[in-house]
């Protein structure tokens, strides 16, 4: 059933407060890509098991597939079984009209991403169409998430190695931080500090002390995208400095498939799918929980 608009503002001002609550009590909030009902499970059970507030969140191609009003109420559905703080995240909307799209599906989160779409987007460009969206987000008070720049990587599990040197260059600077933040005034901050999406053969190398100079030059809140296959301690030191928000994807995916295989294997006369999706379903709840207790995000819901 579709949410009222009042509906729709209440919970985009409970995911501010969540914010509010992270600085504060210094916790992020795990933002975990659906790929399916089964994940949505996954992610529930693991935030009501360790009574912590989390994102569940969408990119274009899940959005292709499943429908935002349909994401949604599978939310919502969840949401209430399990008894969770859960909210919604647009991850990665490639342009203004999927973002306004978002909002009016009653998205609390959304994350417009123009260098996505056109790699070499201007300033101007990325800035002017990411105020369009904050202006939009005013509708419901949505929070709105950007970055002046295209993230590398891709949400998957990679066998090649990244070349750290290359990563470097594009770095957020604190000042370019600042300017961006002044210039469109999103609610949430998308650093890049060493972080790039997906998981490689070699752990990431977050720069902490860059992350700190980034935390003092800027009000809004600061999100860590690429979170898969990062060391934990980074996310510990993270969170102390005032991290809100960091997302989870290659890993739940990397144990999905890797535990679909498995049971496939071990049950080759069975073709009721249900049955088989029990032990893919707990894999994913586990890479759920162990994220979670990296962002010290347990026993912080607000239910």
């Amino acid at each position: 059933m579709p949410l009222t608009i009042r509906q729709v503002r209440e919970n985009c001002q409970k995911a501010r407060g969540a914010f509010v609550r992270a600085r504060r009590e210094h916790f992020a909030l795990g933002a975990f890509n659906l790929d399916n009902q089964e994940t949505l499970i996954a992610v529930a059970r693991a935030a009501a098991k360790l009574k912590a507030p989390v994102l569940v969140e969408v990119s274009q191609g899940e959005v292709d597939a499943m429908g935002l009003d349909n994401i949604r109420d599978m939310v919502d559905n969840y949401k209430a079984k399990y008894q969770v703080e859960m909210y919604i995240n647009l991850d990665h909307s490639p342009s203004v009209k999927d973002a306004k799209a978002g909002i009016e599906a009653g998205f609390e989160f959304i994350h417009i991403d123009v260098s996505q779409a056109d790699h070499n987007a201007s300033d101007e460009a990325i800035i002017s169409l990411t105020k369009e969206v904050v202006q939009y987000a005013k509708l419901t008070g949505a929070l709105v998430e950007a970055e002046p720049h295209y993230f590398q990587g891709s949400s998957n599990v990679h066998t090649e190695k990244f070349d750290y040197a290359e990563v470097k260059k594009t770095f957020s600077t604190p000042e370019g931080a600042k300017a961006f933040v002044e210039a469109t005034g999103i609610d949430t901050y998308a650093a890049a500090i060493g972080n790039l999406h997906g998981a490689y053969p070699t752990p990431k190398i977050l720069d902490i002390e860059l992350l700190k100079q980034i935390r003092q030059a800027i009000d809004c809140n600061i999100s860590l995208h690429g979170g898969s296959g990062t060391p934990g301690h980074y996310f510990v030191e993270a969170v102390k400095i005032g991290v809100s928000k960091i997302n989870i994807n290659s890993d739940m995916r990397l144990a999905y498939r890797k535990t679909l295989e498995d049971v496939l294997a071990a049950n080759k006369t069975e073709y009721a799918v249900v049955k088989l999706m029990g032990q893919v379903i707990d894999a994913v709840q586990e890479v759920v929980e162990s994220k979670l207790k990296m962002f010290n995000a347990h026993d912080k819901a607000q239910v």
